[in-house]
Formats: C-alpha cells, structure tokens, sequence
C-alpha cells in the first residue's frame, strides 16, 4: 500500500520549523533568475507567494481568473486575522493560538503544520503594517485586538469589517511592484483548465483566455495552485459566483491525492435565504459576535408570531428571549467556533424557534452593546457591515436585530499537501484554502487570512527552494512537448462535447438542483443513508448534466455560460467524492456531522481509534470510485480529547 509521507521534521514541537530552515536546501540569486514558477490565484495567498518568489528572485508567472488580482475573493473577508502578539495582556502566547487551533479543529490536524502558522502569525502583522495596511489602533497608537470563536483572547486584529480587502490591497501593492519590474508576468481574465506533467513532474498549466476563449499553453519549473475552495459545490454559498474548485479537480485527476473532502464550514452568521432566485448569500462578520447577542424566543407561541410578522423581535420582552449560545456554553457563549454555533442555530430552528417566515434564522441583537458602549462607537467598530445588512434586507440592525442563519463558507479539505506543502505531484504545490493542511475539521474564525499570508510569506518561499534547488540544471520547456499537446487536446474535446449537447437545461439549473442533493444530504447534518442516496443521485445528475445541458454562443469567444458549464462539470464530481468521504468517515467531528454519531447533549463525538487520520483520496478514472489512503495523525505533543466550550 503506498506510504503518505509528510515529511514532518523531527525534534519538539517549538524546534521544528527552525530546524527545517536551518537545514533546507538553498537556490542562490544567480541560479533563482534561471527558473519559473507558475502561481495560479491572486488572492492572499496567490499574491503574496508571487510577490515573495519574485522579490527573491525567481521568474513568476501569475494568472487570475479576474480583470484584476483586486477582485480575488479574499477581498470579501470582514472580521479579521489571528496572530499571538499579546497586546491585550490577556495570556495569549504561539502555543495557545497553536491549541485553540488544533482544538477548534477537532483534533484532525497536523501539530506541526499548525505550530508553525501559529510561530509565524507575528510577523504576517509586521508585514502587513509595513505595507501601510490600515489595522484598527487604539487610543494610544496600538494595533486594536478582539475576540473571535473558540478563543478566549483577544487576537483578532481588523480593519472595521472590512480586513480582507485592506490585507489584499497591501499584497496587491507588493505584487504589483513585481508587475512593474518585469519580475511577474500578469494573466488576468485566464482559467487554468489542467496541470501538465513531464516524466512525472509538474511542468506547466493549460489556460483558457475567458475573454477571445483561446487555449494556450504555460511552462515553468514548478505550479503553485492558490485557487481557493469548492464549496461554491453548494450553489449557495458566501463565496463569489465566479469561486471554484476546478483547478485544484484537475490536479487531482492528474494524480495529487485529495484530502479529506468532507471537511466543509457552515459559516452561523449569514443572511438567511430569501427565496428561489438568489445567486449566494452574504457573510455578516464573525466579529459581530463580539458584541451582538444571538437568541430566540422561549415560548413557541411568540416564536409563530414572529414567523407571521405579527410581532418583531423588539416586541419580545428581555425574560422571554432564549440566548441559547449563553445558556449552552457559558464559558464561550456567542463566541463558540463556527460549527457548535451552527448546529445550535439548526437545532433551535428545527424545534420550531426560528424568527423569519422560513422559520429558518435567529436573532443577532445589539441593543446591549448599542446600550452599554453607544451608537457611536458600534458604529465606528461594524458601521459598514451594518450598512451592508440594511441594503440587503431593509431593516435597521441599530433599532431591530439582525436576522442570521448558517450558509457554506469554507472548504477545509483540499489537495494533500505535505510539510512542505507540496502535492503528491513532485514540483505542484497547494497553498491557502486550495490545499487542505491546518484547520482539520472546523476553521477557527480569523484564521484563513492568516493561512492565506503564512503560506505565501512566509512558508512556501522557504519550502519551495528545497524542490528546486535541484532543477537548476533543466531548461525552461517549450510547449511545444507532446505532453502540453495531449493536454490542450483533452481540453479543447471536451469542450466541443458540451458544446454539441444542445439539451434544454440551463448550467445555473442543473447547479441549483445540485446544491439542493448537497445541502439537504451532504450539509450541515449527515447519515449513511442521506449519503448513499446522494451518491447515486450525484450519478443521476451528471448523466442530466453531459446529456441535458445548454450552452450558447461559440467557444471560441467570450463565453460566461461554458465558463460555469466547465466549473460545473467539476463541482458534481467533487460533490460526489464529498459524499464518499463524509459516508467513509462514519464520526462526528467539527463540520462534518453524522447524526448516528453524537453525544446525549447533541454534540460531535468522535471515533479516534477508528478515524485519528487524514483521508486522501487518489482519482481511479472516470466514473470508478476513487481509493482512499489514510495519513495517521501521531499526536505527540497535545492529548485529543472531547471539546468543551461549557466551561
């Protein structure tokens, strides 16, 4: 059977990331200007990784399925990113934003992966505030913290709700300096289609230009994929329409393992769903949780009134207002990690509770904080996420509570990648959300901006170099290599097929019909049978899919239906080895719940004897079922045990 090896260096815990750097290989600065390298993504882990490798030397090729690496979905992020400076003085150190981490992941990640994005969160800050991103300050000039789920620090650092955008501008800022200097060479409006291999390595991409639709072929010494996740599987989710998984699918069908699937985050704090004819749901911070409540009523009877939109939340006197997250887990309360918050919410709604006319949403109510610290300064912290909400549903969540409900968010699972965060492929490696490696089975809130930036700061240009400092010697490869014709050949047949299926469905169709197999089956709850079922419908619906499907225009031009028909070929496929996965994993832990597998007071339990690893699954063909082999989680510095965010 083949051995997974993750090349995790030996010594304690706290030694190993200085270890590997003392000891890696170098590439010195006359040799980096003789080798290419292909960053696939632009958003925070993209940018940053092009921006390094090029800074140090190496030529970059950067490709970005947007008009701008501006518009990557990173930009979207709101609350903030995790690092252990301790400026609160409350007790924070590396080794607890490295516990709260494993913990809030329920245990099915790597420790040495995750020390070390705890080891160097510090200097991601230092960065960031080098590039002149604008980090909330308090009063006498130091960076502002707050807390988010499954911390009971405060080790968020944020620019009002909107992070994300200031952290990607200040990568964009540095990578466009590479652009300037002739050291990155910029691919926007391009979608990678395939990875292409020689004598067994990554050698370059296969790229469609979206907007004349011509393929062309890219060489290099080594492919990073920083394409993001894939649960936009889920039809709706936060995540932007144009957010995919398909050049991460792609890696896996050319050999890269993929890593526990299942692993997906039901975000608690969205919009709820307004109808039939939504393209995504918004995120409304995690950081609101700080100061917002979340309840629901006690008494069925006002929950109804509120569902009749006889009554509103303000009219629901203090006594008969259920804060269940309180009451449940009141060492953490509003601020348990994103998946106990979730199914807390489902839980409530399904018994009845819920506040809209769907039954399905609870209240996030700011009265007290708006009572205690003043509009003002609410204002001042979440004022342009409040705007957000109030665009979106017309009500004012300074005078009425907001209305939330949990959505898909995240994808914790990914390609495999090993310490070095390469796949199984040699010279292909995976960085950010694309790869599967520090968050287990539950993402901590805060923590995939600070993922994104670790990989791309400060891992990957370290790791990198051990691959290729013995590819000095290999010349750059022309595409004109059978193995870049073969490629292109797949692509552009199996574009022609959907082009010539003429059916009668619509692509965004046949996607809603899969959200609804993946939500109600392979979504916030699961069993066996659900699973079973999906699986042989996921079958159905790709035989609909490459029968029914309708795609206008000409492929050979601007093509926005072909582009989504492409993405979701793949997305029926990675739904269907989600559900394999989650069917395999017969536990509870984090976000993938099975409900034959919980404990009396309805929270995960998990099956360590049986399932202390990583699933990484490797592709058989087309149409078989894949095989899954197993990478043992050895935890030798931390002892796994059931979460408690009661006390």
């Amino acid at each position: 059977m083949t051995q997974i090896d993750s090349k995790i260096p030996q010594g304690p815990l706290a030694e190993k990331w200085k270890n590997y750097k003392d000891h890696q290989k170098l590439v010195n600065p006359a040799n980096k200007r003789r080798l290419d390298v292909i960053v696939v993504g632009t958003g925070l882990a993209g940018a940053s990784a092009a921006a390094s490798l090029a800074e140090m030397g190496f030529n970059v090729l950067n490709f970005c399925i947007q008009d701008s690496p501006r518009r990557a979905h990173s930009i979207a992020a709101q609350g903030g990113i995790n690092a252990a400076k301790n400026y609160q003085n409350d007790g924070d150190s590396v080794y607890r934003l490295f516990y709260d981490t494993i913990k809030g992941g329920d245990y099915r990640a790597r420790e040495a992966n995750v020390y070390r994005l705890a080891e160097v969160s510090n200097s991601i800050i230092d960065q960031c505030v080098a590039q002149g991103v604008p980090f909330a300050r308090e009063y006498g000039g130091l960076l502002d913290n707050r807390s988010f789920g499954g911390a009971q620090v405060s080790r968020t650092f944020y620019a009002r709700g909107q992070t994300g955008q200031q952290l990607l501008l200040g990568a964009y800022s540095a990578l466009s300096r590479m652009i300037g200097l002739n050291k990155v060479k910029m691919y926007t409006r391009h979608e990678m289609l395939d990875v292409v291999k020689v004598d067994g390595r990554a050698r370059g991409i296969i790229a469609r230009n979206l907007i004349t639709g011509k393929i062309e072929r890219f060489s290099a010494h080594a492919v990073v994929v920083a394409t993001g996740g894939y649960v936009n599987t889920f039809f709706l989710s936060t995540n932007a329409m144009a957010s995919n998984g398909s050049a991460a699918w792609q890696c896996y069908k050319k050999g890269a393992y993929f890593a526990n699937p299942c692993m997906v985050q039901i975000h608690p704090t969205c919009v709820p769903v307004k109808g039939d004819y939504q393209s995504k749901l918004t995120l409304m911070s995690e950081s609101l949780r700080n100061d917002g409540r979340i309840w629901v009523p006690k008494k069925l009877e006002d929950a109804k009134a509120l569902q009749a939109g006889t009554k509103k939340g303000k009219d629901i006197p203090e006594a008969d207002r259920d804060y269940y997250l309180e009451r449940r887990y009141p060492a953490f309360g509003n601020l348990v990690p994103r998946d106990v918050a979730s199914r807390a919410a489902k839980e409530r709604c399904d018994a009845g509770f819920g506040v809209n006319n769907t039954g399905l949403a609870v209240f996030l109510d700011f009265s007290d904080a708006i009572n205690r610290l003043g509009k003002d300064v609410v204002k001042a912290k979440y004022g342009n996420l409040f705007d957000m909400y109030e665009e979106i549903t017309n009500d004012d969540p300074y005078e009425t509570p907001m209305m939330i409900y949990p959505a898909l968010h995240y994808s914790m699972g990914g390609l495999w990648v090993d310490y070095e965060l390469m796949t199984s492929i040699p010279g292909l490696f995976a960085i950010g959300e694309a790869n599967f490696s520090d968050h287990g089975a539950n993402r901590l809130g805060a923590s995939a901006l600070m993922q994104g930036l670790a990989d791309g700061y400060f891992v990957l240009p370290y790791t990198i170099q051990n691959y290729l400092s013995d590819q000095i010697q290999v010349p750059r490869f022309s595409t004109d290599l059978p193995e870049f014709a073969e490629a292109e050949k797949g692509i552009k047949d199996r574009i022609k097929k959907l082009m010539s299926i003429k059916g009668k469905e619509s692509v965004d169709s046949i996607h809603k019909k899969l959200g609804h197999i993946m939500w109600e089956h392979v979504g916030m709850a699961r069993d066996a049978k659900g699973l079973q079922e999906a699986i042989q419908m996921l079958k159905e619906l790709k035989k609909e899919f490459w029968s029914n499907v309708y795609i206008p225009g000409e492929a050979d031009n601007l093509n926005v239906e072909l582009d989504k028909a492409l993405r979701l070929a793949d997305f029926i496929e990675i739904g269907t080895l989600m559900a394999h996965d989650a069917l395999d994993r017969a536990e509870s832990c984090g976000g993938h719940f099975r409900t034959e597998h919980q404990t009396e007071e309805g929270e995960a339990l998990r099956h360590d004897d049986k399932f202390m690893y990583v699933s990484c699954w490797e592709y058989q063909g087309e149409d078989k079922d894949p095989v899954m082999l197993k990478e043992d989680l050895n935890y030798q510095f931390v002892v796994p045990q059931t979460r408690n965010y009661k006390k």
